[in-house]
């Protein structure tokens, strides 16, 4: 099964906030196994502006070295994810970048993991691992 991971999620486990050590074994059975978590550029995009906004463009420039070294995929954003992102936005009031993640783990039959809330309306959509 594909694990989507959401900012929420990469956050966590490089803030080592609750939940990192679900992400930690997540990322630790992708290695196990050959193979990657997924994460959209929106949600990735997100996570470097939030480390650029608190803590500076050269520890975002770090996290985003580190995260290339990560058993991540990250998934570009096409026409058919943008359109299921947006179905998900026209349904749930959340924000529009927490629907990448959510539309992403739709279209490739996978589990979003994640810690945000905001999120547990979709529960009946999507496969969530609350971390």
């Amino acid at each position: 099964m594909n694990r989507v991971l959401d900012a929420y999620a990469l956050l966590a486990f490089f803030e080592r906030e609750p939940g990192h050590d679900t992400v930690q074994a997540a990322l630790a059975r992708a290695v196990e196994k050959d193979s990657y978590l997924l994460m959209t550029t929106v949600s990735f995009g997100e996570v470097y502006y939030i480390i650029i906004r608190e803590l500076g463009q050269q520890k975002a420039d770090e996290i985003e070295r580190i995260v290339r070294t990560l058993p991540i995929e990250i998934v570009d954003v096409d026409i058919d994810l943008a359109m299921e992102a947006a179905r998900f936005k026209a349904r749930y009031k959340i924000p529009f970048a927490y629907c990448f993640a959510a539309a992403l783990a739709k279209l490739r039959k996978g589990e979003l993991l994640t810690g945000d809330q905001e999120l547990v309306q979709q529960k009946s959509e999507i496969k969530i691992l609350w971390i």
